[in-house]
């Protein structure tokens, strides 16, 4: 039987969290965007299912660079 992995704590994976309602609308509207307008993630992806996302949520995914840091990418959430 294989082995499953955790990819929560996986070094490859990034942090991922839902942003709530109030940083969301905050989001939209610091960068005057639509929620459509955002890069979209699957509900069903594995890096973030441990979160119950729903249609419409908004996640926001923290990368490590060696030259230019942490960094904060946003991803909207859509049904597959």
């Amino acid at each position: 039987m294989a082995k499953k992995v955790d990819i929560q704590n996986h070094i490859l994976i990034p942090k991922h969290s839902k942003l709530n309602d109030k940083e969301k609308q905050e989001l939209l509207e610091h960068y005057q965007i639509t929620f459509q307008e955002l890069p979209k993630i699957y509900k069903n992806d594995a890096a973030i299912r441990h979160l119950s996302p729903k249609t419409g949520d908004v996640i926001k995914i923290l990368r490590n660079d060696e030259f230019a840091g942490e960094n904060a990418y946003y991803r909207g959430v859509i049904n597959d």
